[in-house]
């Protein structure tokens, strides 16, 4: 380990960023105490280095810290944090310093927030269905254990709603096991937090949680330690005590926000948007670290929570992170307009994972077909109510007007349910039925005539 070495001849301050010149020995992420005039101690993060000068991220800000009177002094080590089942049950700042009133983690095994390269190799491909509880995602977006699962939302929609709700009901089919939560707040406000808090206390899930909270009022620059500070106890909770760990982060755009203020500060030349030409590669940095490793019990899955700008979906951040994750989550603003929760939008949203998680042996026979003709459905809606909206819906064929009728019924069954509502797998397929059972079966192309005699309901009325 190199040794500590302490500079006092800093050259400038621009917003979280010091710059120290001289330096010699320092390492790209070495972790630095600043002490300024009146000997108050924050804690840095060395940016970059060259033979001339080092720039240092100050995770508390710069503000009272003066050019003359201020050192700096390299400890030779990145930032670690130490890692124990008793941090489950607690809250953290962005730093993982403890902010619940109990005292700090005591423990001897120390990690590294950066985490460590898993080798692609031994990756195990994720398979094991996750049941969420919510029809919409169970049904035609399943959740695989190892996976990372974006939700695309916007300003005001219900995402954290959707979150806490996924939270609370997550668990395994096959192993009968619960997850262990990790809730990471980065820019938002206190009462979304107190929510979610409050959320997982009520369910009885918070003593198996963990939250690392780095809220609107902290310094932006905190934002991009919080998520890496999370993750690592996830992989120690995940494949040291061998745990089924759910990870939580919302809302990565606040993250993206204090990445692109980073990179202006230190004078980079901006890519799309104002944004780091390395935004795919930081991103990708957060996203990857979940996962399963062969011959460990213990897995990460993430579901990161993102708002697009003016909904957006082209937009930067949603655009790279949906090339990184495995599929997305996308609320939909029409459906929300209507009172339909959760919002998810039927077409947008994908699982890239789904196909192997699902089926028999895992979830039941007909889920893939159910899950395709009800997209395949959908998708003719969507293009009926198109045409009605410029001929009118009197000039549509009898069967557009049954398609219309299981659009709207779907809405309001299927994908609309109970914030406590907790569906099986089994009652999501059994509704999807019954809204495949208004079209004509000789319309239900995508499936096996041994299934519609099985599970397709005659129509005797309205469903």
């Amino acid at each position: 380990m190199r040794s500590e070495v302490e500079y006092t001849n800093l050259s400038g301050i621009s917003g979280p960023l010091i710059f120290v010149q001289g330096v010699k020995g320092v390492g790209y992420g070495d972790l630095v105490e600043i002490r300024n005039g009146s000997g108050e101690v924050r804690t840095g993060q060395t940016l970059e280095v060259d033979e001339e000068i080092a720039v240092v991220q100050v995770f508390e800000g710069t503000t009272g810290l003066s050019i003359k009177g201020t050192r700096a002094t390299f400890i030779g080590k990145s930032l670690e944090i130490p890692t124990d089942r008793e941090m489950l049950g607690r809250v953290f700042d962005g730093l993982g310093r403890p902010i619940d009133g109990a005292p700090q983690v005591i423990s001897d095994l120390m990690m590294n927030i950066n985490g460590l390269p898993i080798n692609p190799y031994t990756r195990e491909y994720p398979r094991d269905f996750i049941q969420t509880g919510i029809s919409a995602i169970d049904g035609m977006n399943t959740l695989i254990r190892g996976q990372k699962l974006p939700i695309f939302s916007g300003s005001g929609m219900p995402h954290n709603l959707i979150a806490a709700q996924i939270a609370r009901q997550a668990r395994l089919l096959t192993a009968h096991e619960e997850f262990t939560v990790i809730f990471v707040a980065m820019g938002v406000k206190f009462d979304i937090a107190r929510f979610f808090i409050d959320s997982l206390e009520e369910s009885g899930v918070l003593p198996k949680s963990a939250i690392f909270l780095s809220l609107a009022d902290a310094p932006s620059i905190e934002r991009l330690i919080t998520p890496r500070v999370a993750l690592t106890l996830a992989e120690y909770l995940a494949f040291t005590e061998g745990m089924h760990v759910l990870v939580i982060l919302t809302d990565m755009t606040n993250y993206c926000e204090s990445l692109r203020e980073l990179s202006s500060s230190r004078g980079e030349i901006p890519s799309r948007k104002g944004y780091p030409g390395y935004l795919y590669s930081d991103l990708a940095s957060v996203y990857e670290r979940a996962g399963r490793i062969q011959g460990k019990k213990g897995s990460i899955t993430q579901i990161p929570i993102l708002t697009m700008p003016s909904d957006d979906i082209s937009h930067p951040v949603p655009d790279l992170t949906g090339y990184i994750t495995e599929g997305q989550i996308v609320l939909e603003r029409e459906l929300f307009n209507k009172g339909v929760y959760p919002p998810i939008a039927g077409l947008p949203s994908l699982s890239r994972l789904m196909k192997d998680g699902i089926g028999e042996g895992r979830t039941r026979k007909d889920h893939a077909q159910v899950a395709a003709q009800l997209f395949a459905s959908y998708a003719k809606v969507k293009r009926i109510r198109a045409l009605a909206a410029i001929v009118g819906e009197e000039e549509l064929s009898d069967l557009d007007k049954i398609y219309l009728r299981f659009g709207n019924v779907f809405e309001e069954r299927f994908l609309s349910q109970g914030y406590n509502e907790n569906r099986s797998i089994e009652t999501t397929l059994d509704i999807g039925w019954e809204m495949l059972s208004i079209l004509p079966e000789e319309e239900l192309y995508r499936i096996s005539k041994e299934d519609i005699q099985r599970y397709y309901i005659p129509q005797k009325g309205d469903v």
